[in-house]
C-alpha cells in the first residue's frame, strides 16, 4: 500500500482508498470531491462579493449543477469506454467501482449554467468568469483523489517527480492496461518488491492548474469584458490538459480512433478561448 517518490525521496508507507465507517467503505476520492466542490463554493462566492454580486446565487448554482456534474462525468466515461460498457450494462450506474471523466462534469457544469442564468436572468458570461476560478480549485483538489487511487498516471520516468506503485496493487484489468504501456518492461526492485515507475500526471495537472489560477488571481482586475476569465480558462487548462494527457496510460479514445478523446477536447477548448479573445478584441477596437 505505499507510495514512494524516490527522486525528491519521498515514501508514504500506508496509503489507504477510503475509510470504513459502521461497516461501509467511505473512499477518499468521493471525501475529496465534496471538498472541492465545497472549496470551489467559497472561491467563487468571495469573488461575488468583491465584484458587487449577490454571493448566494453561486450556492443556488452549486446545488443545481453538483448531480448533473456528477451524472455529466460518469456518461463520459461510459461513452468513451462503450466497447467494455456495452457488454456490462448493469455496471454503469456502479460509480464505486471507479470510472469518472472531470470533462464530462466540467460540459454539464457549463450546460447548466447557461440553463440558470437563463432561468434566473443573470449574466452567463458574468457567473462563469466567477464560477471559473472556483471550478479551477476544485480541479487542483479532486486529482488528489486519483493519488489515492493510483490513477492517472503516465508511461516510465526517471524524472524528478517519478512515482513508484507495486505491481501486487494491479490486478484484472488494470494489469492489462499496465502491460499495453512501456511500465512492465522497467520495474523496479526495493527490497524484495517490484514497482512500477510512472509519470505522476495527476500531480502534473494539479501543479498546472494552479499556475492557470494564479494568472486569474492576478488578471482578475484587468479583464476587459464579461467572458474574457472564461476565455483564459479555456485556453489555459485547454493547453496543459492536451500535453498532460498525451502523457497518460489510461486515456479514453474517441470512438474507436486513436484520437485520445480528452486531448481533442483540450484543442477544442483552446481554439473556442482564442475565438473568443479575438472576436472582443475587434469589438474593442470597432
Amino acid at each position: 500500500m505505499d507510495i514512494r517518490f524516490p527522486n525528491l525521496n519521498l515514501v508514504f508507507p500506508h496509503v489507504g482508498t477510503g475509510i470504513i465507517v459502521f461497516g461501509f467503505e467511505i473512499k477518499f476520492y468521493g471525501m475529496i470531491i465534496a471538498f472541492g466542490f465545497l472549496a470551489g463554493l467559497m472561491i467563487a462566492q468571495h469573488e461575488a462579493k468583491r465584484t458587487g454580486q449577490d454571493p448566494e446565487i453561486y450556492l443556488d448554482y452549486l446545488l443545481t449543477m453538483t448531480i448533473p456534474s456528477i451524472i455529466g462525468a460518469r456518461a463520459y466515461y461510459v461513452l468513451f469506454s462503450w466497447d467494455y460498457y456495452k457488454n456490462h450494462l448493469d455496471e454503469i450506474v456502479l460509480t464505486r467501482n471507479g470510472g469518472m471523466a472531470i470533462y464530462g462534469g466540467v460540459l454539464a457544469a457549463i450546460f447548466v449554467l447557461f440553463l440558470f442564468c437563463k432561468v434566473r436572468k443573470y449574466s452567463p458570461r458574468l457567473m462563469a468568469d466567477t464560477a471559473v476560478m472556483g471550478l479551477l480549485a476544485g480541479q487542483i483538489l479532486g486529482r488528489w483523489g486519483n493519488f489515492f487511487n493510483r490513477e492517472a498516471f503516465g508511461g516510465y520516468t526517471d524524472g524528478l517527480f517519478a512515482m513508484q506503485i507495486p505491481v501486487q496493487y494491479f490486478f484484472g484489468d488494470r494489469i492489462s492496461d499496465l502491460a499495453a504501456s512501456d511500465v512492465l518492461d522497467h520495474l523496479v526492485t526495493v527490497g524484495n518488491q517490484s514497482y512500477i515507475q510512472v509519470h505522476p500526471t495527476f500531480l502534473y495537472e494539479g501543479l498546472w492548474n494552479l499556475g492557470v489560477l494564479l494568472f486569474l488571481l492576478w488578471f482578475r482586475k484587468r479583464k476587459k469584458w464579461d467572458g474574457q476569465m472564461m476565455a483564459v480558462y479555456f485556453i489555459g487548462y485547454g493547453i496543459g490538459r492536451f500535453w498532460i494527457e498525451g502523457l497518460r496510460t489510461d486515456s479514453l479514445y474517441f470512438m474507436g480512433t486513436g484520437i485520445r478523446a480528452s486531448q481533442l477536447l483540450a484543442l477544442i477548448l483552446v481554439l473556442i478561448g482564442v475565438f473568443l479573445m479575438i472576436k472582443n478584441h475587434k469589438k474593442k477596437k470597432i
